[in-house]
């Protein structure tokens, strides 16, 4: 008996070690990832407090917590002269006001996207704490939507301000009462406002927030808005009334490297420098004109020695020859057709700089047209396209425009057009000079207004290219 309870007991001591060396060490799992943000547990003095009557309030949330880019995202309204001290301690945040609060007056302190947790990092988005220093709420909201008016494309910087002061000189010489920002899809939101009349504008969300340049982006309403239970949305098209000048960056130049550049200017001034618009040695069929692109603006041009030749060296009948205005680019217009071959010959002489330089030497250019093969036709049909406001479908290529074409039915088609990708807007041309004109607030002008289409069309060379486009 005694032998068999001591075989258990051995068995008991020694069966952990047996097995060590097939078990699978397994760390403890640290759970699912937290993706909760921070909850406001308590509030002293309490969210939306009548009669408030401290300049101190405490803000508890049911996690540490941390308040980042402040500057960015806290909005205090109505806008006080100082912006109040915010602070942050483990799951506390204080906010210590530094302005004497008016009478009467709801205030309200959107803190965007400040508030996060500290281990993960979620957000608290647009976390508002109201109260009112009267013994009742203002509840009512201002919605609309900020588009540029000269591209129908979104600015997440801008934000729209409102003032009380309805005369056109308030958002020139003060600070609004309001601002609410705009976000990515261009909406903007004001809330717990007073029932009262504002002005309101689109303003960038700098430190002034005034209206003091021209060159600002800038938006008007045509009437003021009265706030009340009914709020009509409103769309604001902000516009730049002058384009700024980019500043030309100056550094200083050692004077061995600004010695090495006279002397490179002096090369150049030797010789008389052009280049052709030809591509890969093509004549685009949809351009008029071969240009000539001359280095240095011209003093003179002798057309006769511009000349354009059959593969023999016939001259060809029909083109023109002529210096632009900046004498720097030579045309040679002529009603090209497909796969035709010429040679294009330039004598010495044919152009003198202001430096009284010719050309090197004489130069003859092979050259032919395209083919019609290289390009497809276009045709694109419009839905609901309201001709009666003169529009003008843009097409554009980085951003820049290729081609304006005034619209006159809802369906438009190009036999020929130059394959590639293309993004399309509708300019509205009011007053049907084909190109997109600025507002001006002090005339109380809108701008012409641009609809971004969102819409990139592929066109293919040797193919029909149809499109059919809902406005």
């Amino acid at each position: 008996m005694q032998k068999y309870i001591w075989c258990i007991l051995i068995a008991v001591f020694f069966s952990p070690f047996l097995f060590t060396g097939c078990a699978n060490i397994i760390p403890p799992s640290g759970g699912p990832r937290d993706t909760i943000p921070p909850r406001l547990v308590m509030a002293i003095p309490k969210d939306s407090m009548l009669n408030f009557n401290t300049n101190k309030i405490l803000l508890t949330f049911d996690e540490y917590v941390d308040v980042k880019d402040l500057q960015k995202n806290l909005i205090v309204s109505p806008n006080p002269k100082n912006t109040p001290l915010v602070e942050n301690h483990l799951k506390n945040v204080t906010i210590k006001l530094r302005d004497t609060l008016h009478a009467n007056t709801t205030y309200s302190l959107n803190f965007g996207n400040a508030i996060r947790d500290v281990n993960e990092g979620n957000i608290l988005k647009n976390f508002i704490y109201v109260f009112s220093t009267g013994n009742q709420l203002d509840t009512f909201s201002f919605r609309g939507k900020v588009v540029l008016a000269e591209t129908g494309k979104i600015d997440s910087t801008l934000i729209v301000v409102l003032h009380e002061n309805l005369n056109d000189t308030a958002v020139i010489k003060d600070a609004p009462q309001y601002y609410a920002r705009v976000n990515g899809k261009g909406n903007f939101v004001f809330h717990f406002l007073p029932p009262k009349t504002f002005a309101a504008f689109v303003l960038p969300d700098d430190y002034s927030k005034r209206y003091d340049d021209s060159t600002k982006m800038f938006a008007f309403l045509d009437s003021n808005i009265v706030v009340g239970e009914h709020t009509p949305m409103v769309t604001f098209y902000a516009f730049e009334t002058a384009k700024k000048k980019e500043k030309s960056s100056k550094s200083a130049t050692p004077p061995a490297a600004k010695l090495s550049k006279n002397k490179d200017r002096n090369e150049e001034h030797k010789r008389l420098r052009f280049s052709l618009n030809l591509d890969n040695g093509k004549q685009d069929l949809l351009t008029p004109a071969l240009q000539i692109k001359f280095s240095t603006p011209l003093d003179s041009l002798n057309t006769t020695g511009v000349e354009l030749l059959d593969t023999l060296f016939k001259p060809i009948k029909g083109y023109k020859v002529e210096l632009d205005t900046s004498k720097t680019i030579c045309s040679i217009t002529y009603p090209w057709k497909e796969a035709e071959h010429f040679i294009l010959l330039l004598q010495k002489d044919a152009a003198t700089d202001t430096n009284h330089t010719q050309l090197a030497k004489a130069d003859t250019i092979r050259f032919t047209t395209k083919n019609e093969s290289d390009y497809g036709s276009l045709r694109i049909r419009f839905n609901h396209l309201d001709v009666a406001r003169h529009p003008v479908l843009q097409l554009l290529q980085n951003n820049s425009i290729v081609e304006s074409i005034p619209l006159t039915s809802n369906e438009i088609f190009r036999k020929l057009y130059r394959p590639g990708d293309y993004d399309l807007r509708i300019l509205y041309d009011a007053n049907q000079n084909g190109i997109w004109d600025t507002g001006n607030f002090k005339k109380h002008l809108q701008p012409e207004i641009v609809q971004d289409l969102n819409k990139k069309i592929v066109l293919k060379n040797n193919w029909d290219n149809e499109y059919e486009l809902n406005l």
